[in-house]
């Protein structure tokens, strides 16, 4: 007895011998991967229905993984959207004009990022906005005279220092007097610098009371929160 699709046996083995894949010959013609791994199984293909076989293949995988590609973009677009949206959330509910509030994210800041030596206050980082909390949150918490702050660049061999001391004078909206030395790591001599990246700015205030006062700060916070 022969099958419902029988008739389309003709039109199917063409476009099998036009290099049509056997999933794409599913698609448009509605007939089961099983009767047509049946027929396409006796008919013999030349070298060149073979290449053009091989190549479709490569081609649909190439496009297969641009279109995941773009699917886990589009994913990650909205995980990102979503981790915002919970953030604003969480942010609504702090009240960010209590000092106590900005001082303890300042501690927490500082336990991770600032130094413990006893030369003083000071963190050092390649991102502008951390800086810029650190002097903003240092001012509104202790108010620093930031006449009194002193600015160290570390760069790569390819950087200007003049380049350098400018942008992060203005990053960081403190006078160019403000930054009193500049070095060059010589390691990186030959290896190109990234246009993003503008060096490792160290901020340092000679008050080592306030950062005995921020690390006991974080380390009590951290310790209520473990107990």
């Amino acid at each position: 007895m022969k099958s419902k699709w029988y008739e389309l046996k003709p039109k199917a083995i063409l476009l099998r011998q036009k290099g049509t894949s056997l999933r794409k010959v599913e698609r448009l013609l509605k007939i089961p991967r099983s009767t047509l791994s049946g027929w396409f199984k006796t008919i013999p293909l030349t070298q060149k229905q073979q290449l053009i076989l091989k190549n479709n293949h490569r081609i649909s995988l190439i496009k297969a993984r641009k279109s995941a590609i773009l699917w886990h973009n589009r994913q990650k677009a909205l995980r990102i959207k979503s981790a915002e949206n919970e953030a604003i959330e969480v942010f609504s509910k702090l009240n960010i004009n209590d000092v106590s509030v900005l001082e303890l994210a300042l501690a927490m800041l500082y336990i991770g990022e600032g130094f413990k030596a006893d030369s003083g206050t000071g963190m050092g980082n390649s991102d502008p906005l951390i800086l810029k909390f650190f002097i903003k949150a240092l001012k509104k918490c202790y108010n620093l005279d930031t006449n009194n702050i002193g600015c160290e660049l570390h760069l790569r061999a390819d950087q200007e220092s003049d380049i350098a001391r400018k942008y992060w004078s203005e990053a960081l909206n403190l006078p160019l007097t403000n930054f009193r030395s500049v070095s060059i790591d010589k390691r990186t001599i030959g290896s190109p610098t990234y246009p993003t990246y503008h060096g490792v700015c160290v901020i340092r205030y000679g008050n080592i009371a306030i950062q005995r006062r921020l690390i006991s700060l974080a380390n009590k916070f951290c310790m209520k929160i473990v107990s």
